[in-house]
């Protein structure tokens, strides 16, 4: 089959650039999807994403659908002709169905007898001729939240559209779409070559856009061409830049000739919080900064340019105008925000709503502090700390500089509270109050920080489940996945024994205490804890743990985080030994007759007069003797260790199963098995419900 290169680039106005990455890599998977669901084979293909343009090319694809060979069976040949060979009206009709003479139709001879038959070929259509609403419908599809009109037009998009390219081989592709006559002819950067540049085939794109258009079209070649400017700058000034990944593709997504370049602003603003003037220079400017070899930020800044200047001092001395106006502002917000204490900035928080239904973030503030003291006598922490960092947990949410920047919260309430001369432990805390932020990120440090960090998520979840706004689907809005994710970390990883259900209801009362009225009602802890224990099985995946491991614990409900964690990792273990199919298959069995069993009364207790048969009273015995070595394991969570020693009970299992009918004729016997066998199961139910494990 013939094969061409295929272009498509659209031409707009400058691209949002936090949407440029993800919209360029869902054009391109959307053409290149609808090509494959059309039957039709290509070579690699480029994505190319920059501020004004997005285009794809995939090489060597096929200019044709393949011929489609197909046959219709008609009628047998006994009643397709009559006795004297004649086509009968049931023959002359099939063909008529076909569009073909009967002369056309072909005989096949099968095991059933003979058929008329109608082969026909279907030829495959000319790529050319779909290439048009293969890029309509992708274009259609992308992810824009919201798209826009202009001028008197009734196209819409994400932004104005300007022109569009289409070319198949060296043929353009015969189209229009979003109101633009595809054509061949592209535009350069907007300042250095804002002119047309013809492309007379595909493969000419990237190479024509680079040498004659300023632009480099791959977001990932643009992308590591500052990265190595920026660290290249940072050399020269004996430095180390640090380059957050998210500025750098939003660098990346501003940029088509990015160039880099190094500026200073005052040492005086050093006296400042450093993550306030990285996040004036972050968000505000785009700038990159750096930091000497102890990893102290130093005064200078890297920005990148969308231009090559003939006079960079320019450009750099614009960029050092332009920053210091932003950093005297952050300064006056840090000095204007320590003129009040963070306790009266705190007053302000009654006039701020944390929820319609559940109050202000005063109040949450309140209920935060109570139950982090209850998480601090629960630990052995200093309760005071608790209280007190609870109670100005919020209070830097009103102030001037988180209030420009946002994502200083928590770090600018550690400022303040060190100024107010704050417990050291407290300042910390309301830092470490948001970590986990994201996966993978570190945790709190202290106690104290724990505390509040667990008391904040756990409030959250309980007055949002409460009022009966669980996440739904992928919609989450108060990111209560994220949240209990975060406490489960915490709790696991810092080896703290809390357990959850004790903290909801502490919760629940806090709220109540307030007057706030929950509707969820008596089974918000219950709902809320089966809700925070499922968050387990995406970590345990994570972990390649098999889910039936996860289920067997959960069907105990262990309302320890830790614990449950301790019996996961326990009960992995055991599922690897040679033991474990065994066992889990005769848990299984017993686990099916107590449920057959019904309302029937089992015994608590053995009677050993009862034991008749050799096999059941070495299984009494071997429990009895297992019971006694196991107990303390099990009290010091030796959870490991406990299934190991469980393990050893195989072969006396075995040999009941093989030699004793537990539904023996004489009740008394049948329900003195039934108690042995319960005895059995609890065994093992005192760590999971192995029984699960059991596959078949």
């Amino acid at each position: 089959m013939a094969t061409q290169d295929f272009l498509v680039e659209l031409g707009t106005e400058e691209l949002p650039p936090k949407s440029l990455k993800i919209l360029g890599n869902a054009f391109a998977k959307g053409v290149i999807q609808r090509i494959k669901k059309a039957g039709l084979v290509h070579g690699n293909y480029q994505v190319f994403a920059t501020p004004r343009r997005l285009a794809l090319l995939i090489h060597e694809l096929e200019t044709a659908q393949a011929d489609h060979k197909f046959e219709r069976k008609g009628p047998p040949i006994q009643t397709a002709y009559d006795a004297e060979g004649s086509p009968t009206k049931a023959a002359e009709g099939f063909a008529r169905s076909c569009g073909v003479n009967i002369n056309d139709l072909t005989t096949e001879e099968t095991s059933k007898g003979s058929w008329l038959v109608f082969h026909s070929v279907k030829k495959g259509s000319a790529t050319i001729d779909f290439l048009p609403i293969i890029v309509k419908d992708s274009l259609d599809e992308l992810p824009i939240s919201k798209r826009m009109r202009w001028g008197s037009s009734r196209v819409e998009f994400v932004r104005p559209v300007h022109w569009l390219v289409m070319l198949f081989g060296t043929k353009v592709v015969d189209c229009e779409i979003l109101g633009l006559i595809a054509g061949r002819e592209t535009r350069g950067h907007r300042f250095h070559h804002n002119d047309v540049i013809t492309i007379e085939k595909p493969a000419n794109y990237q190479r024509l856009l680079a040498n004659n258009g300023y632009v480099i079209a791959n977001f990932e070649d643009r992308r590591s061409s500052i990265y190595q400017q920026v660290k290249a700058e940072a050399q020269k000034i004996s430095c180390e830049a640090i380059i957050d990944e998210g500025l750098l593709d939003e660098v990346t997504a501003l940029t088509e000739w990015p160039i880099a370049l190094t500026g200073r602003f005052d040492d005086q603003f050093l006296n400042m919080p450093h993550e306030a003037l990285i996040s004036s220079m972050k968000e505000h400017q785009k700038y990159f900064h750096v930091v000497n070899s102890e990893g102290d930020l130093l005064s200078y800044f890297i920005t990148v340019a969308n231009i090559e200047s003939k006079d960079p001092a320019q450009v750099i001395a614009g960029n050092e105008k332009v920053i210091r106006p932003r950093l005297a502002d952050a300064k006056f917000f840090y000095d204007n925000d320590r003129k009040l204490t963070l306790e009266e900035h705190r007053e302000t928080l009654h006039s701020v709503v944390f929820q319609n239904q559940l109050g202000s973030l005063y109040a949450k503030t309140e209920r935060i502090a109570r139950l982090a003291v209850y998480i601090a006598e629960q630990e052995g922490g200093n309760s005071e700390w608790c209280h007190r960092a609870g109670e100005l947990c919020k209070s830097d949410l009103v102030s001037d500089m988180v209030q420009e920047f946002p994502e200083l919260q928590g770090i600018m309430g550690q400022y303040y509270a060190t100024n107010d001369g704050e417990p050291k432990e407290v300042c910390h805390a309301l830092n470490k109050q948001y970590m986990p932020r994201f996966s993978g990120d570190e945790l709190p440090t202290n106690l104290t920080g724990c505390a509040v960090a667990i008391a904040d998520k756990l409030d959250t979840l309980t007055g949002i489940f409460g009022i009966n706004l669980p996440p739904s689907g992928n919609k989450d809005p108060f990111a209560l996945r994220r949240a209990t994710l975060g406490i489960l970390r915490i709790i696991v990883e810092k080896e703290m024994n809390l357990d959850l259900r004790n903290l909801l209801v502490v919760a629940i009362k806090g709220y109540a205490s307030q007057g706030i009225e929950l509707p969820a009602g008596d089974t918000l802890a219950e709902t809320v804890l089966d809700f925070m224990l499922e968050r387990f099985r995406a970590w345990y995946q994570d972990e390649n743990i098999p889910v039936e491991v996860f289920l067997s614990v959960k069907a105990l409900m262990p309302s320890q985080p830790y614990d449950f964690d301790r019996r996961v990792k326990a009960i992995y273990t055991f599922n690897q030994m040679p033991e474990a199919l065994a066992l889990t298959a005769a848990n299984k069995r017993v686990s099916n007759i107590m449920s057959k069993a019904g309302d029937l009364v089992i015994p608590d207790h053995i009677d050993e007069a009862l034991l008749t048969e050799e096999a059941e009273k070495q299984l009494a015995s071997a429990l009895s003797a297992k019971r006694k070595e196991v107990l303390p394991l099990l009290r010091e969570r030796k959870y490991s260790t406990a299934m190991e020693c469980m393990a050893s009970l195989k072969d006396t299992v075995d040999n009941f199963f093989d030699n004793v009918m537990v539904n023996a004729e004489d009740q008394q016997i049948r329900m003195n098995r039934y108690a042995l066998l319960r005895q059995l199961r609890e065994q093992f139910l005192h760590v999971a419900d192995i029984s699960l494990l059991h596959k078949n």
